[in-house]
């Protein structure tokens, strides 16, 4: 593929063990100009008191906020120079508040990464990036698998794929090839 356009903001969400960090690595590195933005990279700046997503309470609201304000300011910041940048969060449609008004009106183009929840409980359970018992996140995904398709709707302007049998290179291929002009 030529090399593509830079300037783009991409936000792509799903639960844990869909595939967000890796497509959005593979999709960054597509460009010849890029940043990719983890959230739980943002998220472990925070040096004492991290609020775990597994029990949320105010304090992890808070903080999922701030990573995500942040998040949008450097995300304005690189696109503005002429960087395609790539967040990956789990995040929805009325989490956008969050990162909307800080993007400087730039708008993300909007992706849910949607494997089934079979797809997503292997691999979590074959996870290695992770310094926890993955289990843990089982009952999560779980739960947050049907609502996260409920609140990304198609209809305010997310690309919903369901890649249980898509490749990393069959995502980013999809995902482009929808989006382009």
């Amino acid at each position: 593929m030529s090399a593509l356009q830079a300037g783009f903001l991409w936000l792509l969400s799903g639960v844990p063990g869909s595939g967000k960090t890796t497509v959005a690595a593979a999709l960054a590195r597509r460009y010849p100009k890029s940043a990719h933005l983890p959230m739980d990279d943002l998220r472990q700046l925070v040096a004492s008191g991290l609020a775990s997503p597994l029990s949320w309470t105010e304090e992890t609201a808070l903080q999922f906020a701030i990573a995500r304000r942040n998040a949008a300011r450097l995300a304005a910041d690189y696109v503005t120079a002429g960087f395609t940048v790539v967040i990956d969060d789990v995040i929805h449609e009325g989490d956008l508040p969050q990162l909307l008004p800080h993007l400087g009106g730039i708008s993300p183009r909007k992706v849910l990464l949607s494997p089934s929840i079979f797809v997503v409980h292997r691999r979590n359970a074959q996870r290695t990036n992770k310094s926890f018992d993955t289990k843990i996140l089982e009952p999560v995904a779980t739960r947050m698998h049907g609502e996260l398709v409920a609140k990304c709707p198609p209809a305010a302007g997310w690309l919903v794929l369901d890649t249980s049998t898509m490749t990393v290179d069959d995502t980013v291929d999809r995902i482009l090839t929808h989006y382009r002009p």
